[in-house]
């Protein structure tokens, strides 16, 4: 038997662990980079497309197809194992990347993300679920640090090389921006070679059956209201497509409980998991949590680069500062959790901190210093820092064992429907003020008739254009921008508000002192001797 073939044990060494994580990381490395590169280079791709209005389906139908199949990864790895989907989850991936870069249209390069994000549901959640398995919740935090420096290195990556992609006309005979998808193709090659060589997990059979009719129930609730949330202002609230997907994800959701009800254990999403307090509240803070962070970061690349006037490449470096504070954050939190044990007053704190951040935020303006915005992301990074990675701890421990995967695919799920929700919404009302609030700026200006007209006719799907305009007319543009901005970061500040208030309401549950696999055994074999006592009597 060689250190990777382990049978169900009550603890691995640190080099075992390690072994194992190598592969995880690099997962996880593909996923978190593909992230910080892409959204460094979006107007710039958006421009190229021609759909700087429409960029929002790029983001939403990635974060759709990732939202709903994390609950699916984890189910069906609780009982096939997760070793097979964390390999086609990376397969899913490089797929998409190949076709994202063959994207010839922002709504063509929208759908082949929604492929990535097939992948992508699978890469996080289960690297999160295996671990769980391997570490006690106690010990987990120690290994906290080397998921921290994945995202930390991807985050230093992601935007320069992004930047430096964006910014090049081709390369080799590819347009430059097009690269920036060719290049997960190494980096997954190598993560599934490295996984298909060291993942090594035991695998329990189970008797089963498969909850087909449940999963397609949940898709058809969760999609229809991520595309309200998208559309609904250009086609109308109340005309009948917006009507029709509500009537979908209502009598969706309708089926979908008794349907779980019914499936009982077999069920996509056990009802018995939802009567758990520290699962319930926890997932709706996760919910908020999702769409603050969403929410409110997918504009910061777009304030540096359209307000500020920064390069790709610049503004790459600077949302550093917002891994910075994440980083050195969840280093320190990761310690002090390790040696209390405790953990509920990270996410109370972090709320809080991310509430004044969204209102630090709301007062960035066209002038304003960018050493003052990194101070702001800064102070943003430290509030995610201290909720997010807590709140997958708390449902991992609070489950038992056996739902490692399902635990944390379902928090993980709640989490992304609310960042898919607060990415739309905060694109939505962007793009839906900005042209008023650009007029308003020009009619108190005092502009003559013939620069209000020529206010009126500029493209927002083209930002390129902008350097072109004449000076006041520039600045009219992008104060309106900085203006729309700031309606956008007030929503954000607000739906910190039940995030904050939710976290007073999770039940501490002291951490175990065991890992999921162990965890599992030790339970397993208690019930056999209590069996065998039994049968004494």
């Amino acid at each position: 038997m060689t250190a990777l073939d382990v049978p169900m044990t009550k603890g691995l060494t640190h080099r075992q662990i390690m072994t194992i994580l190598s592969g995880l990381l690099l997962g996880m490395f593909l996923a978190s980079l593909d992230q910080t590169i892409v959204s460094t280079a979006m107007r710039t791709i958006a421009d190229k497309l021609d759909g700087q209005t429409a960029q929002a389906w790029v983001t939403t139908a990635y974060l759709v197809t990732s939202t709903v199949s994390t609950p699916l990864y984890g189910k069906l790895s609780d009982l096939y194992g997760r070793k097979p989907f964390y390999l086609f989850a990376i397969g899913a991936f490089l797929v998409g990347s190949v076709l994202c870069g063959q994207a010839h249209s922002i709504y063509e390069l929208a759908g082949y993300r929604a492929i990535q994000g097939l992948g992508a549901g699978g890469l996080l959640s289960l690297a999160f679920a295996i671990v769980g398995d391997l570490v006690a919740p106690r010990e987990r935090a120690k290994y906290q640090a080397y998921f921290t420096s994945v995202f930390a290195t991807s985050s230093v990556l992601g935007p320069v090389a992004g930047g430096f992609l964006a910014g090049q006309d081709t390369i080799l005979g590819v347009t430059g921006w097009r690269w920036i998808f060719y290049v997960n193709v190494p980096i997954g090659a190598l993560a599934f070679y490295v996984v298909q060589r060291n993942l090594k997990l035991p695998v329990e059979k189970k008797s089963h059956r498969i909850d087909y009719l449940g999963a397609a129930l949940l898709v058809s609730s969760v999609v229809p209201l991520l595309l309200l949330a998208e559309k609904g202002r250009e086609w109308g609230w109340g005309s009948a497509t917006s009507v029709g997907l509500i009537a979908l994800a209502v009598l969706s959701f309708v089926a979908f409980v008794p349907r779980e009800a019914a499936m009982g254990e077999d069920a996509i999403l056990p009802l018995r998991i939802f009567k758990d307090k520290v699962f319930s509240v926890t997932s709706v803070v996760a919910f908020f949590v999702g769409m603050v962070m969403f929410g409110g970061l997918v504009l910061i690349p777009l304030y540096l680069q359209i307000v500020k006037q920064m390069s790709p490449t610049r503004s790459g470096l600077t949302m550093i500062a917002f891994m910075v504070g994440l980083m050195g954050t969840s280093l320190v939190v990761g310690r002090v959790m390790q040696r209390t044990g405790r953990y509920k007053i990270f996410p109370i704190f972090g709320t809080a901190i991310m509430f004044f951040g969204a209102l630090l935020f709301s007062t960035l303006a066209v002038d304003t210093p960018v050493q003052q915005a990194m101070a702001y992301m800064v102070f943003m990074g430290i509030g995610l820092g201290l909720t997010m990675q807590m709140l997958v701890i708390a449902v991992q421990n609070a489950l038992p064992a056996k739902d490692m995967g399902l635990s944390t695919a379902s928090v993980t799920f709640f989490r992304s429907m609310g960042g898919t929700l607060g990415a739309a919404v905060s694109l939505a009302v962007l793009f839906a003020t900005v042209k008023g609030n650009i007029y308003d700026r020009a009619v108190g200006a005092h502009f003559p008739s013939a620069a209000l007209a020529q206010i009126k006719n500029v493209s927002l799907n083209n930002t390129t254009g902008f350097d072109k305009l004449p000076a006041g007319v520039k600045q009219v543009v992008l104060g309106g921008f900085a203006d729309s901005m700031h309606m956008v970061f007030y929503v954000v500040a607000a739906v910190c508000v039940p995030a904050f208030i939710g976290t007073f309401f999770i039940k501490e549950v002291p951490l175990r002192t065991q890992g999921g696999l162990a965890s599992q055994q030790t339970a397993e074999e208690q019930g056999e001797l209590a069996m065998a006592e039994t049968a004494v009597l």
